[in-house]
């Protein structure tokens, strides 16, 4: 089972951090670096600063050289398909292939309010995810392409460049709900839920599996995202939960803020958090992307890429 970093870029993540972020993954061995796709701050302090998600990327694939780099996940609601397909190829080109594409159907009223975007009832944005994800994945995959539906019509057109990777890798993000996985399971190349109860897992990854088999593939990759903290002592893991007590301005003590942290969260020392991991791995997770709200907290990274991979591998 792999080990991820995701970062809430809406959260004052500034490009010396992200740059700073990125180097860690690499000098740590971390396969993968994620960064949430928003526009507004979503914690209790709304005067944070929020760079854009598919910039960040282009710009950290050009100053790295190992680590892939994605969104987890890309409303549908906030690019015409086109305009994300084509962003995602020139990142894939600037990184040289390390680039995978989280797509998701939207769902924070404000920042949509707030910026422009329509925002329609959840049938009607999971129909245009469902659209937006068809023409990503026809856009990218390197033949002529035209597609006509309710909401989109692209071409008949050949999008050049070709990705440098021979299939551009598609991730969902969701509940593993039926008409969500079987959309899945036509264009994308992996399944992504977010902060699931512990209970909720094996029947989630059991959803993806079915959908996938229905239509008839046998390539499916289902992953988790959640928030970890980590120490490798219990003051330290303290530390910790005092420092994101601050910063997401809960007023609690550091022993509250561990002790209110939801279920779905991995949270503990090395040992009590590397178990936990082992038995995602067992539940047949393919891999976990670890939030991490503490995003200037380069060494939790470390601990990632050295303690607690050697400990699921």
């Amino acid at each position: 089972m792999d080990l991820c970093v995701m970062i809430e870029g809406q959260e004052d993540v500034g490009w010396e951090q992200w740059r700073a972020i990125a180097t860690a993954c690499e000098e740590h061995g971390i396969p993968a670096l994620f960064r949430s796709d928003h526009y507004l701050p979503l914690g209790a302090v709304t005067d944070r600063q929020v760079l854009d998600a598919w910039g960040t990327i282009c710009a950290l694939g050009a100053i790295t050289s190992t680590v892939r780099l994605g969104t987890l996940v890309s409303p549908a609601t906030f690019r015409h398909p086109s305009v994300l397909a084509k962003l995602a190829v020139t990142a894939d080109h600037v990184s040289g292939g390390r680039v995978d594409v989280g797509l998701g159907a939207g769902w924070n009223d404000p920042e949509h309010a707030a910026f422009g975007f329509p925002f329609a009832d959840l049938g009607t944005r999971v129909s245009v995810f469902a659209e937006q994800l068809e023409v990503v994945r026809g856009l990218t995959d390197g033949e002529p392409f035209e597609f006509e539906g309710e909401h989109y019509r692209v071409g008949p057109v050949d999008a050049l460049p070709r990705p440098v990777q021979a299939r551009l890798p598609i991730i969902v993000g969701g509940n593993a709900a039926p008409r969500s996985t079987a959309v899945a399971a036509r264009f994308a190349d992996e399944y992504n839920t977010p902060f699931p109860e512990p209970e909720d897992i094996a029947p989630r990854r059991d959803a993806v599996l079915r959908a996938w088999s229905e239509a008839g593939r046998d390539d499916a990759r289902f992953s988790v995202m959640t928030g970890l903290l980590v120490g490798r002592d219990e003051n330290e893991l303290l530390d910790r939960a005092g420092r994101l007590a601050e910063k997401q301005a809960s007023g609690s003590s550091a022993r509250e803020e561990l002790d209110a942290l939801p279920a779905s969260w991995i949270a503990g020392t090395v040992e009590a958090v590397s178990e936990r991991l082992r038995e995602l791995s067992d539940l047949g997770v393919d891999r976990v992307m670890c939030q991490l709200l503490l995003h200037d907290d380069l060494d939790q990274i470390a601990l990632i890429g050295g303690e607690l991979t050697s400990a699921v591998r």
